[in-house]
């Protein structure tokens, strides 16, 4: 089989019985027909059952995975809503518990971290030393002053002293959020200041791709800008011996503490620590997705609500146990990571990397999957055509024998992707492509390990994601792309948005465009997606004007906010579009003011204005000058429809010029479509 002649939706492998048998899937099958007396022929039969009857397939959950709970449930779901359901009300839960609950019966030398980074070497961190790190920086949050719903915040690289500060704050019943290293300080604020919080850990920098990032500066200005800090633990991990710096200024009252200082105390035994077990609507953490207008989504998750929708996705859709490891290459600003170290409630390792995925050598992930162990393996369809442009072949290098299962995810995967892996790594594979998002922190297409793989397919709608694609009007397709929508609740749906009392806002953004005929909410996503008759799924990018760049969701929002304060811009507009062969092209335009020529120097003005305030991967492809840019009647910038014009829409499929408010406007970038957009986008696939 070679990777140049695959088409979409050619069979590529098929589980061995024996594979297929041991899965945690059927295993689950077996157990409601000996336990529930339900008889399931098949995933697909599965997958009706738990979006039909949700009650009783979260109450399966709820048993088959023994959820420790101080006081019973009173009911699996109050009510069926959307918005505003209460999901098993009267528990009393803690999610870090369930992370950490094997380490009584785990032997000393049973591995729950593999951590690398461009700085440091392979190391592990067993899972007795991780909950004891865990315990003493959690006792140690408490004599701070840390309660139960204070936040705290985490500006630090994907280390393991990241995954310990997650744990050791959910522990304790605070609520955990955190933003990359590699954000501007404005990125950060923006996040942080919404949520108020107690505390910050902080690292001194971090390297990638063999260069230097200090972070110090940045950090001074994080906590200049949050007042309601008492704390910084600091971690010198750039630069080990340096001292604490200074960064609390004036009557600022944080305390600034060093990491080895805090965790240089006494073990605390299991038996004398208590997790703070919460209420159902108790939060977990705040994870923010960046719209198209306005400070971030303060994304609210219930410690309830994240572990029953980690428990399923873990051990059905990832295949995940305790002889498990799971790496997916991610920063800490991404639900991915978070996803990663659900690992652990398998009784499964997770692995950790820091740094370029390709420095020092292109193929270092593959030798960090051979060095780990590693039997599930994540990363992006660009990492995979990056390997092979490079001509890298892992299977001849390195000893993957362990590795059963690969997820591409992020964006949307190619036939040719799936191809490279069966030819170039293994052909007794369980390829994956999976789609999800933050605001669910999950996913809600994936893979189920009793069925066959398609190339560039995914391969079924999750458990207990009742997950359609409708027309505008409403209709439900088959075999036809449709807007990616959800039709009933499910427990990791948000609570609501930090700050959004009355919920307008998390309402106007996944429940104002389609209602069912009851009158009742409908999710929409965001995405475009076909579902064919076998059940098989295919996402082809955002509906909507968020930006998809390489997995990692953009907010127009931010964009505008950094490059709108470039002295010579008067508006802009940024769009992304999905290019053959998982690549995307990311334009900037740029109204100017008079007498304001686009030349290199503004150009370089407006790249170094988005990569201080928001982020390297906020930095467009090219920036291009317009006379006008594009406005409803409403007063909304057209993002959707430039979109669809330079993804090969005709106008009248992408907009109306009556619904302008400047109709000339559009013409410009009608021309950009024929004319101007790369080479890499003929053939392209027509949406409309």
């Amino acid at each position: 089989m070679g990777q140049n002649s695959v088409e979409e939706g050619q069979l590529l492998w098929t589980p061995q019985p024996a594979f297929a048998q041991a899965s945690n899937v059927a295993k689950f099958i077996d157990w409601l027909r000996d336990q529930r007396g339900l008889s399931f022929a098949d995933y697909h039969a599965l997958w009706r059952w738990s979006v039909d009857d949700i009650e009783a397939f979260w109450a399966a959950i709820w048993d088959y995975f023994d959820v420790q709970s101080t006081t019973p449930y009173t009911a699996v779901i109050d009510r069926r809503v959307m918005q505003g359901a209460k999901w098993f009300e009267g528990s009393q839960v803690n999610y870090v518990e369930h992370l950490l609950r094997f380490e009584a019966d785990a032997p000393a030398d049973k591995v729950a971290l593999h951590h690398l980074s461009e700085l440091r070497p392979l190391a592990q961190l067993s899972l007795q030393q991780l909950a004891g790190q865990v315990r003493i920086l959690a006792t140690q949050l408490r004599a701070m002053g840390v309660e139960p719903g204070d936040r705290v915040v985490s500006y630090m690289p994907n280390v393991a002293e990241t995954a310990v500060a997650m744990m050791a704050t959910a522990a304790i019943g605070a609520v955990w959020s955190s933003a990359a290293p590699e954000f501007g300080i404005k990125t950060v604020v923006d996040r942080f200041a919404q949520i108020e919080p107690k505390v910050l850990f902080a690292a001194d920098g971090y390297r990638f791709g063999g260069k230097d990032f200090a972070r110090e500066d940045e950090v001074r200005g994080i906590v200049s800008a949050l007042p309601s800090l008492r704390q910084v633990i600091w971690l010198p991990y750039l630069h080990a011996d340096a001292a604490v710096p200074a960064l609390a200024a004036g009557d600022h009252p944080a305390r600034v503490t060093r990491w080895h200082a805090v965790m240089d105390q006494p073990a605390v035994a299991r038996e004398a620590f208590s997790y703070t077990r919460v209420a159902y609507d108790h939060p977990l953490w705040v994870l923010f997705s960046s719209g198209t207008t306005g400070l971030p989504k303060a994304i609210v998750h219930s410690h309830v609500g994240a572990l029953v929708e980690h428990l399923k996705l873990a051990h059905f859709h990832f295949g995940l146990s305790s002889h498990s490891a799971m790496f997916f290459y991610s920063t800490t600003g991404w639900v991915m990571w978070n996803l990663v170290l659900s690992a652990l409630l398998t009784g499964g390792a997770a692995v950790l990397y820091d740094g370029s995925p390709v420095h020092p050598q292109p193929d270092l992930l593959w030798k960090l999957a051979a060095d780990t162990g590693t039997t599930f393996f994540g990363a992006s369809p660009t990492f995979v055509q990056m390997m092979e442009k490079a001509g890298m072949r892992p299977a001849q290098a390195y000893d993957l024998s362990k590795l059963e299962a690969i997820m591409v995810g992020g964006s949307p995967s190619t036939p040719e992707t799936f191809a490279w892996l069966y030819d170039c790594v293994k052909r007794d594979l369980w390829v994956t492509s999976q789609s999800g998002g933050t605001e669910a922190a999950t996913g809600f297409v994936g893979a189920s390990p009793t069925l066959p793989v398609y190339a560039g397919e995914i391969q079924c709608r999750m458990l207990g994601m009742d997950v359609h694609a409708w027309s505008d009007n409403g209709e439900e397709l088959i075999d036809e792309v449709g807007e990616l929508v959800v039709t009933s609740p499910f427990p990791s749906m948000p609570l609501y948005f930090w700050n959004d009392a009355d919920g307008r806002r998390y309402r106007e953004s996944y429940f104002d465009t389609f209602h069912q005929a009851d009158g009742s909410d409908v999710w929409r996503h965001g995405d475009f997606i076909k579902i064919n008759a076998r059940g098989g799924c295919y996402i082809y990018g955002r509906s909507d004007s968020t930006l998809n760049r390489y997995g990692v969701r953009i907010g127009t929002a931010e964009i505008y906010r950094a490059v709108e304060q470039v002295e010579g811009v008067a508006d802009s507009l940024a769009v992304c579009c999905e290019l053959p062969g998982g690549k995307f092209y990311m334009p900037l335009f740029v109204q100017l003011k008079p007498g304001v020529a686009l030349d290199a120097a503004l150009v370089s003005s407006i790249n170094q204005r988005l990569r201080a305030d928001c982020s390297p991967r906020h930095v467009p492809d090219e920036i291009h000058a317009v006379a006008q840019i594009p406005y409803t009647l409403t007063g909304k910038k057209m993002e959707v429809p430039v979109r669809k014009l330079l993804m090969g829409w005709p106008l009248e499929k992408a907009a109306s010029r009556d619904a302008m408010l400047n109709p000339g406007a559009i013409d410009t970038f009608i021309d950009f479509a024929r004319n101007a957009m790369p080479t890499e986008s003929s053939g392209r696939r027509q949406a409309g």
